[in-house]
């Protein structure tokens, strides 16, 4: 079954309307630039109430280059199954965090050479878009994460929306699937309804 990550919690009820609506994995967004940024602080008390109500979901931090030790430290604090490295992190970062980290590249890699994990997922496939970081309502390169999907269990992100996440699931057959933008009401802001369709949008094209 496709996994479902949801992008940029930043309150508790957007996070069990998610959880609710079927999403496995929740991404909490630590880089400030970004409008979905999450204090430390507010996560912890966010992921507090997840991991004793909802202990199945996996949380994941999305950091852009972001100082290992720093980390290291939010993924204890708020109780982080993973780190999502979505900048432009060194294989060195990527060893330092062993097997709590996968890279998220903007565009198709020519090689993950260095960023080997043999969890899941191995890596996330975004858009490129120059000097965006993620959420940027664009789609990736389809055809050629299909090929890559056939050799690695990747999360497909980039721009995805419940009206074509169907197309993407049969096209590419990723592990996951992963959404931020395409689920909001507004920047930041999760839409409940979107979410639902969202995920029943994937549950169809996995059983045609």
């Amino acid at each position: 079954m496709t996994k479902i990550k949801i992008c940029g919690i930043k309150t508790l009820p957007d996070a069990l309307a998610a959880i609710e609506a079927g999403a496995d994995y929740l991404g909490f967004n630590f880089y400030p630039k970004s409008v979905r940024f999450i204090e430390k602080s507010a996560c912890a008390e966010i992921t507090s109430v997840l991991k004793r109500e909802h202990p199945q979901i996996k949380l994941v931090g999305v950091f852009v280059n972001s100082p290992v030790e720093e980390i290291k430290d939010i993924l204890q604090t708020c109780q982080l199954d993973l780190a999502q490295l979505h900048g432009d992190e060194t294989p060195e970062t990527f060893a330092q965090l062993a097997l709590q980290a996968f890279r998220a590249f903007r565009g198709i890699p020519e090689s993950n050479a260095g960023y080997e994990r043999n969890k899941v997922p191995t890596m996330l496939i975004d858009a490129a878009v120059k000097g965006v970081y993620g959420g940027s309502g664009v789609t990736a390169d389809w055809t050629a994460a299909a090929e890559l999907a056939k050799k690695y269990p990747l999360l497909l992100a980039g721009g995805l929306t419940p009206e074509h996440v169907a197309d993407a699931v049969r096209q590419v057959q990723p592990w996951g699937v992963d959404v931020a933008s395409g689920v909001e009401s507004a920047p930041g802001e999760k839409d409940a309804e979107k979410m639902v369709q969202f995920v029943k949008a994937v549950r169809v094209a996995e059983s045609k």
